[in-house]
């Protein structure tokens, strides 16, 4: 769940999703964002093997979720899924990524990043600066996901989560001491943490 300088920081939900119709007719599922502080955060995602009517359904909430926070990324475990999926909306391109694996370029950059899991918290993180992702999409197809920039710091923030990697954790000691200093006078630290969703898909041990 990643967002940038500028954006508006996501609503902090009551458990329940929310259900409403977009503006060609559909129906929209935004589900809560989990904030930092909830262990799903830090549990691994488990691989996905079911290519099934339930992932696509993940597929489609992060992507509502994600669009509506707004954010330019989101992982299912923001959302309370312990599966390898995620999803991304950089520079008009949109599409999401299942078991994905990466492939980074040695030229690094540092660059401003935020997280939909920590509202309103922003520091330069720095990350390959390339990156080739492959995975799957939702039908179980083969995906390869090349790009740079902005595209490849959401495509490994996204990554790190599915890993229970945060971005403060790339954080240099000084920064990672201030930004735990505003997480803790933050007004949304200490917002109880809502019941983690148990993966009833079959997994394969340690995760990415």
């Amino acid at each position: 769940m990643t967002t940038w300088t500028g954006q508006k920081r996501p609503r902090l939900e009551a458990a329940q999703q929310r259900r409403r119709t977009g503006r060609d007719g559909a129906t929209i599922s935004v589900k809560p964002i989990r904030i930092f502080g909830d262990p799903v955060l830090r549990t691994p995602a488990d691989p996905v093997t079911d290519f099934d009517a339930e992932l696509r359904r993940l597929v489609k909430d992060l992507t509502d979720t994600m669009l509506d926070a707004p954010g330019v990324g989101l992982a299912a475990p923001q959302i309370g899924v312990g599966l390898r999926v995620f999803t991304y909306h950089v520079d008009d391109q949109l599409g999401h990524l299942i078991n994905p694996s990466l492939d980074l370029s040695p030229d690094e950059e540092t660059d401003d990043e935020g997280c939909l899991s920590f509202p309103g918290l922003v520091f330069p993180v720095e990350r390959a600066y390339g990156v080739v992702a492959k995975g799957f999409n939702m039908h179980g197809e083969p995906v390869t996901l090349e790009g740079s920039g902005h595209l490849a710091r959401c495509v490994q923030h996204e990554t790190d989560h599915l890993d229970g990697v945060l971005f403060i954790d790339r954080l240099d000691p000084v920064a990672r001491k201030l930004a735990m200093k505003e997480i803790r006078e933050a007004q949304w630290w200490g917002e109880p943490a809502l019941q983690v969703k148990i993966s009833p898909h079959r997994t394969w041990g340690k995760a990415f």
